[in-house]
Parts: C-alpha cells; sequence; structure tokens
C-alpha cells in the first residue's frame, strides 16, 4: 500500500541533501596536529597545480579555439605552434630554406654583391680576384675607345690642322672623318650634292652593277649604319659615300661609258627576259582558252538518235530523233 508522501504527488518529494559530516571525521580533524595540517594542505595546493598543468596541456592538445570563454566564445589569441590545431603555423616556417624545384634542373647561386665585373662575359668567383693584367688591358682599351669618340684637338699651328679637300676649311665634318675617312667641311658637303650625298645599298646594286659582297667589305667600301626609316624592326640601312662608290665602279668597270654600256645590256636582258615571260603567260592564256571554247562548242553539238525505220503513208522508210523530232527518209535495199 502506498505511502502517504508518495500519494501527495512529484511536487512534494524533498531534493536530495548532502548527509552533515559525521562526528567522527569532525573528532578525527579536531585530533590532526599542526605538522598534519601542514601536510594536508601542501598535498591540496599540490593537486590544484596538477590540475592547472593538466588543463593547460588540453588546450594546448585541443587547441585553444576549442575551448570556450565565459560568453560561450572561442578566446581571440594567437595559435600556438605546438597545437594540433589545421591552422597552425608550420613548424617549418622561418626556419628552413624554401626548397629547390628538381623540375628546374642544375642551378648556380651567386651572391651578387660579392661579384666582380671581370667585363670578359664570365663570372668571377668570390674567392679569386681578377689580376692586375687584364685590370690594365680592359683600362687600355676604354681609353682607346674613349679616344676615338672624341674630336681631335685643334692645334695652333694651322698647317698641323687636318683641312677640307674643296676649300681648305678647318672646320671638318667629323662624321665623315671617322666612317668614310674623308676631310670635308658642312659646307662643301651641302653644296656639292653630286660628289658627298650618301646612296643606299639598293641603289649601289641597281645603277652602279656592285655585288653584296664588294659592298660589305669595310676596306674597299667603308659604310655607316642608321636605323630603318620604313620600320624600326627591319635591318639596318648601309650608307655609302657617292665619290668613293663612282671611284671603285669606274675601276671595276674601266670606265663610266662602260659602265653605261653594262647597264643597257643588263636593262635590255631583263627586258627580254619580262617580255619572253609574259608572251609564254599569253600563249598558255590562248591555249587554255581556245581549248575551253572548243571544247564548250563540241559539248554544246546535238547527237541525234534516230527510232527503228517506220513506212510513211507514201510507201516510204522514215526515222525519227527522239529529242528534238528531226525526220530523215532511208531508202532500204
Amino acid at each position: 500500500m502506498p505511502t502517504p508522501e508518495l500519494l501527495q504527488g512529484p511536487s512534494t518529494i524533498a531534493s536530495p541533501v548532502t548527509p552533515p559530516p559525521s562526528s567522527s571525521l569532525r573528532n578525527a580533524n579536531l585530533d590532526l596536529t599542526p605538522e598534519r595540517v601542514r601536510q594536508v594542505e601542501l598535498n591540496r595546493l599540490r593537486a590544484k597545480a596538477r590540475q592547472r598543468e593538466k588543463e593547460a596541456s588540453t588546450i594546448t592538445t585541443v587547441g585553444s579555439s576549442s575551448v570556450r570563454n565565459a560568453n560561450s566564445k572561442r578566446p581571440l589569441s594567437v595559435v600556438p605552434a605546438a597545437s594540433g590545431s589545421p591552422t597552425a603555423p608550420s613548424k617549418k616556417a622561418g626556419n628552413d630554406k624554401l626548397q629547390r624545384d628538381a623540375r628546374l634542373g642544375k642551378y648556380f647561386d651567386y651572391d651578387l654583391s660579392k661579384m666582380v665585373n671581370s667585363k670578359g662575359g664570365f663570372l668571377v668567383e668570390d674567392d679569386k680576384e681578377v689580376d692586375d693584367d687584364s685590370k690594365t688591358k680592359e683600362r687600355e682599351r676604354e681609353r682607346q675607345r674613349a679616344m676615338e669618340n672624341i674630336d681631335p684637338p685643334i692645334y695652333l699651328d694651322p698647317s698641323r690642322n687636318p683641312k677640307c679637300h674643296e676649300c681648305g676649311s678647318m672646320d671638318i665634318d667629323q662624321m665623315y672623318r671617322k666612317v668614310f675617312r674623308c676631310l670635308v667641311c658642312n659646307t662643301c658637303k651641302n653644296e656639292k650634292v653630286e660628289k658627298y650625298s650618301l646612296l643606299t645599298k639598293t641603289e649601289c646594286k641597281e645603277d652602279y652593277l656592285l655585288t653584296d659582297s664588294e659592298l660589305r667589305d669595310e676596306e674597299l667600301l667603308p659604310h655607316m649604319l642608321k636605323a630603318n626609316p620604313h620600320k624600326s624592326t627591319f635591318a639596318n640601312m648601309m650608307l655609302y659615300c657617292r665619290y668613293q662608290v663612282e671611284e671603285f665602279a669606274w675601276k671595276k668597270w674601266g670606265s663610266p661609258e662602260a659602265l653605261d654600256a653594262e647597264w643597257k645590256k643588263r636593262t635590255t636582258e631583263k627586258k627580254k627576259k619580262k617580255n619572253k615571260k609574259f608572251e609564254q603567260g599569253l600563249q598558255e592564256l590562248r591555249k587554255r582558252t581556245r581549248e575551253g571554247v572548243w571544247q564548250r562548242r563540241k559539248d554544246a553539238e546535238h547527237k541525234h538518235e534516230f527510232s527503228e525505220t517506220t513506212t510513211n503513208e507514201d510507201g516510204v522508210g522514215v526515222q525519227v530523233c527522239h529529242e528534238c523530232g528531226f525526220t530523215i527518209e532511208v531508202e532500204e535495199f
């Protein structure tokens, strides 16, 4: 039979309560000596320290992001390198060098701050130095190049200065002197265009009948290189002094008259070849046209296909074309 407490319902059930300490334990605490109390306190502190260490190790292993703060949020803290989190920094970052890609093959590393400019097209090792002889030779070559680029000095003695071959002026065009080895002043160069003007390589080949090998020879015909005005990617122009080209051409062909005769001869042969090629092309065109017209006419011709012989009212044999209806009389023997 149920008891009265159960009949009152679940709302009247009393919550569990911790029982009070027994009198035996209270009497045991009163019997502890000061040394024993001190030992119990030390053990309690050691237990709390071990508990804190255990919690710290758990946070390090699992990750600080998995531990919630008082607001049930992940703390905003830096993920330690020893953490197992996937967002933790790599242990090798900053410590080891970047590994070389094996697909690049073998290559050599050089410290540009320690390299020596040998000016010879090769690299000098750090532990080696350029010898004094190579340095001296390089300085001498640089001095020679600098001497070539500068204008020659003007002497106080007029007889020692170079003069123009035309007027005797000392105002020499240095570009003509360096490139063409020609002493001429700017005034004479501009006035006597028929002698000191510049010719292109194509003009030398067409007008003076010179070859490529002759034009490339610097000793025979000095030339000046200039950027192509038509397009920058084209080959540089080769410019020649007119009077030097004419002198070489007179020497090659014997005289200006011989050059003119050779030029007329080549021009006539070229015209003959051109006319012959034109006539051959015209003949081929006429032949193709003639054959085409004849074939079209032949294809356009109608071939009669007659039927069997029949007898008309007059008793004469007749054959009729199936396509055009053309009729012919046939005599049978």
